[in-house]
Parts: C-alpha cells; structure tokens; sequence
C-alpha cells in the first residue's frame, strides 16, 4: 500500500492514498452485519460513480427530487475519496509512505501517526452518533419514494466505523516504511505560485509521482500562505 504524505501549507501535511482497480471488494475480515453493510455501501458508490457520469452526459430527469438525489450521490462520491485511505488501512499488514525528502523519517512517521490518532477518535464519536441515527432513519422504510435520509445514514455510519478501523490499525498495527520524495518537497513550494502557474506545476508534478487526482487534493486542502 502506497501512501503520500502531502503539503498542505508550510508546516501542514495531509496523508493522500489513490485506490487501484479492485480496492473496494469488501473484505475477509467483513462479516454479518458489517458485510452486508460493506456491500450496501460499495452498491452506493457505484450508484453514485454511475449518476455522475450521466450528468456529463447530460442524461436522466430534471425533476426537484431528482435533483437532490443527483447532489446526495456527488456528496457521497467526495466524501469516499477522502476517506478512502483509512478504509483501506483496516486490511493492511504493510505500507510505505512517501514523504518530502526534507522532513525525516521519524517525523513523517509522527506526523502520520498522529493524525492517525485524531482521526480514530473522531470517526468514533461520529460512528456512535450516526448509528443512533441509522436506527431511527430505519422507520422511514416504508415511506414512499427514495430514502435518502436512510441512505445518508447508512453511508455515513459505515463509512465512519470503517475509517475508525482503518485509522486505529493505522497507527497501531501496519508496519511502515518510508521513502524520501523530492517531488512531494517541490510541492510545498508551489502552494505559493498564482494561478495559473500553480496548476501547471502541479500537474507536472502528479505525473511524476503517478498520482492522477494530485491537483484535485492539494487545490482543496491547500491553505493560503500567510
């Protein structure tokens, strides 16, 4: 497994992990309830996958609730590329990081780790929330027509113990290696470059580094320089 670690700004890193065809297959570990949730949610995302592509192409109908729903699944697909990372680390035995060549290897490992622990506590707290919410949703079932709030609830109650997983095994249990990158250091300083001349550099660089959704992920969670 294959992990970067990304500047965000100056002194701020955000872990970056691209799928490859196959990642999303629910696991061994997966079973009962939380199989079968696994499978509801991967239907979900290729529903979503789905419902966007037909919007490039112009396709489906225009009513108001097929509006919202078209928004629900573009909401669904965004919130799964962030969270994608801790998913799969619930499954992993090894994986290396890739950090800036200027930062050590011990403190890229701190620096990973500890947002490993930020995030296993916080998708915790979300997934006993959300849980609660799922219980209540499931007595909308026989309401007539889409039920967006109980799909909303199901993804993200998923969703939030499966990253609460992944980030606990994390930072506990997958054994690290870590790569020094030049490429990922020249990303630092471009956060600064204007537009368009950012854009080109970063690019330029999510090439290099075999990364197609590079550009997407730094323009997002940049932060401005001060």
């Amino acid at each position: 497994m294959q992990v970067f670690l990304v500047p965000i700004g100056r002194d701020q890193y955000e872990p970056y992990y691209e799928p490859v065809e196959g990642d999303d297959a629910p696991s061994a570990d997966d079973t009962g309830w939380l199989a079968r949730q696994r499978r509801r949610l991967n239907e979900m995302l290729r529903e979503a996958e789905a419902e966007r592509h037909r919007k490039g192409a112009g396709e489906g109908p225009q009513g108001t609730a097929a509006r919202l729903r078209k928004k629900f699944m573009r909401w669904i697909v965004e919130r799964a590329a962030e969270q994608r990372l801790l998913w799969h680390l619930r499954t992993a035995t090894e994986a290396t990081l890739h950090a800036p060549d200027d930062l050590g290897a011990d403190h890229a490992l701190g620096i990973l780790k500890t947002g490993l622990k930020r995030d296993a506590d916080r998708h915790f707290r979300w997934f006993l929330l959300h849980l609660a919410c799922l219980a209540i949703a499931a007595l909308l079932f026989f309401i007539p027509g889409p039920n967006l709030i109980g799909y909303f609830f199901t993804f993200t109650t998923v969703g939030h113990l499966l990253a609460w997983r992944g980030a606990t095994r994390g930072g506990a249990a997958v054994a690290w290696s870590v790569r020094a990158s030049a490429d990922l250091a020249q990303v630092r300083q471009v956060l600064p470059l204007g537009s368009p001349d950012r854009e080109t550099r970063l690019h330029d660089l999510s090439r290099r580094l075999g990364l197609q959704h590079l550009v997407t992920f730094v323009e997002r969670l940049a932060i401005p320089p001060a």
